[in-house]
């Protein structure tokens, strides 16, 4: 791979910004603070809940094995869920912020990343000056496992396109695919209010594991035996949409913007890691 300057300059927030929630995971209270931070420092989740503070920098370096989430972790403390926050960050172009958040695990909100996109919209984008230095790919990267793969190509614009391939065995989620170049009015408009899916028998494994039992159907999209329960979809292909956003989200973990065509099926976060992983690998 090979960095490039971008024509436009590292971003960040022009002021700061509240989102508070409730985990998903966990049931608790949980508030962010995403402040401006100078150029050349990445996203960085600060947890004041710990004394000192733990500072875990958006890094595939830092994150952890979670099912269905992207987790990280510095020595004893971690974050957990941030593929959303990091969707809205990398789609909206904003390169550098701190992440102040007093809890383990940040808010599920509607499921989405749109209400932190509202929130960074109402905040404000400004420029740092600094040059930014995406990765630009160069030939065709590939990781498989089993029927899932992700590989990324050389891009066809300045950017980054994704075209992701849902294959699901419920009926009523099916085969979708979704292709979208990524730009932060793309994004705003095609991906961000994507919400997070579950099926009936995966809910009810969660709950048994005492695990979300505070989640309502109006909070993600919940699919049973005669479809989704308690909502409507906002896309038919709404679920691929989703998939699409985590994977904005897992991108970003390489610390800077990609530059490629992402083309992938079935694959999740922790296939999307490896293939940061091998990019930055090849350097």
């Amino acid at each position: 791979m090979a960095s490039a300057h971008s024509p436009r300059s590292q971003q960040t927030l022009s002021r700061c910004v509240r989102v508070a929630g409730v985990g998903y995971w966990s049931g608790q209270p949980v508030t962010l603070e995403c402040r401006p931070a100078p150029a050349e420092t990445g996203v960085v989740f600060v947890r004041t809940d710990r004394r000192p503070h733990v500072r875990l920098p958006l890094s595939v370096s830092r994150r952890v094995d979670a099912a269905a989430r992207t987790n990280l972790a510095v020595g004893g403390a971690g974050v957990e869920m941030v593929e959303h926050v990091a969707s809205a960050l990398a789609g909206l172009g904003i390169d550098c912020c701190e992440i102040h958040v007093d809890a383990g695990e940040l808010p599920g909100l509607d499921g989405s990343a749109m209400p932190y996109v509202e929130a960074f919209d109402a905040g404000g984008i400004e420029g740092l000056g600094a040059p930014l230095r995406p990765i630009v790919v160069r030939k065709t990267v590939r990781v498989e496992e089993g029927d899932a793969w992700i590989e990324a190509s050389p891009p066809t614009h300045d950017g980054l396109t994704v075209d992701y391939t849902l294959e699901h065995q419920h009926p009523a989620i099916g085969t979708q695919r979704v292709v979208v170049d990524v730009s932060p009015q793309s994004f705003r408009e095609q991906l961000a209010a994507a919400r997070t899916f579950v099926t009936t028998e995966e809910a009810e494994q969660l709950n048994a594991a005492g695990l979300g039992r505070h989640v309502t159907r109006a909070e993600l999209l919940v699919f049973g035996d005669a479809g989704l329960e308690e909502n409507t979809l906002r896309w038919a292909d709404e679920c691929a949409r989703h998939k699409a956003l985590d994977l904005v989200g897992d991108l970003f973990l390489a610390g800077k913007p990609v530059r490629a065509v992402v083309r992938a099926c079935r694959s999740g976060h922790r296939l999307n890691a490896r293939l940061v992983r091998n990019l930055l690998a090849i350097g």
